[in-house]
């Protein structure tokens, strides 16, 4: 199974939606467990990596800001 490569910012579009009916979650912490924010009612919740990758449809990255030069 292929790691999925998610950073902080990152929002994730899950199978099955929050008991709020949300799908899109932000990722706040990345590592062994992932914690994530539910973008309707902002509740978080912390899950395990190989768990979470399974419930993935979608990975929207983060908008980067725009490097100044």
């Amino acid at each position: 199974m292929q790691i999925i490569r998610m950073k902080v910012g990152d929002v994730l579009e899950l199978k099955k939606p929050h008991p709020c009916g949300e799908k899109h979650f932000r990722v706040m912490r990345v590592g062994s467990e992932i914690r994530i924010v539910c973008q309707g009612c902002g509740r978080d919740m912390v899950l395990d990596r190989v768990k979470l990758e399974r419930a993935i449809r979608k990975l929207i990255p983060a908008e980067e800001p725009p490097s100044e030069s």
